[in-house]
């Protein structure tokens, strides 16, 4: 018996317990497992509602979502164009070198090319080096003239 061919494709309401279970593994995988906040209900209401604030794509290997990728919009900026912002990628463990992360990437390609975005942007966490190659392998650059920046808005500043 053969596996069956690896899909990637826009989440949907059955695999909301999935992506909440791999969006958890990286946050406890990157540190703030702490601060993650992030239901089921979150991810119906803000990303399978009427009006969608993110999207999330699934890589399913022998149907189980096995890798997600997501990603939001921001319209436009300088040159009046969208750009597709890369929140979390993440691939199970287990499905690590079965080409779920590239082709979670190549679906996130054709979806800028999809909406007009020139370009996907994102932040990896400065330690994670494995990120980095696989990233590098995918035809991504450090961007030599932008850094990450970060402002926290507590209760305490008000």
């Amino acid at each position: 018996m053969t596996a069956s061919p690896l899909i990637v494709r826009p989440f949907e309401r059955d695999d909301v317990a999935c992506v909440l279970r791999l969006m958890r593994d990286l946050a406890v995988f990157e540190g703030y497992i702490d601060d993650f906040r992030v239901t089921e209900g979150d991810l119906i209401a803000h990303g399978l509602g009427d009006n969608p604030r993110f999207g999330v794509l699934v890589a399913e290997l022998d149907g189980r979502v096995v890798g997600i990728a997501v990603h939001y919009v921001i319209p436009w900026t300088y040159d009046l164009k969208p750009t597709l912002v890369l929140k979390e990628l993440f691939v199970d463990e287990t499905a690590r070198s079965l080409g779920a992360g590239a082709a979670l990437i190549a679906a996130l390609k054709r979806h800028a090319a999809a909406i007009g975005a020139p370009r996907i942007e994102w932040s990896v966490l400065a330690s994670n080096d494995d990120a980095k190659r696989f990233y590098r392998r995918e035809g991504a650059v450090l961007d030599a003239i932008w850094e990450p920046w970060a402002l926290s808005i507590g209760s305490d500043d008000a």
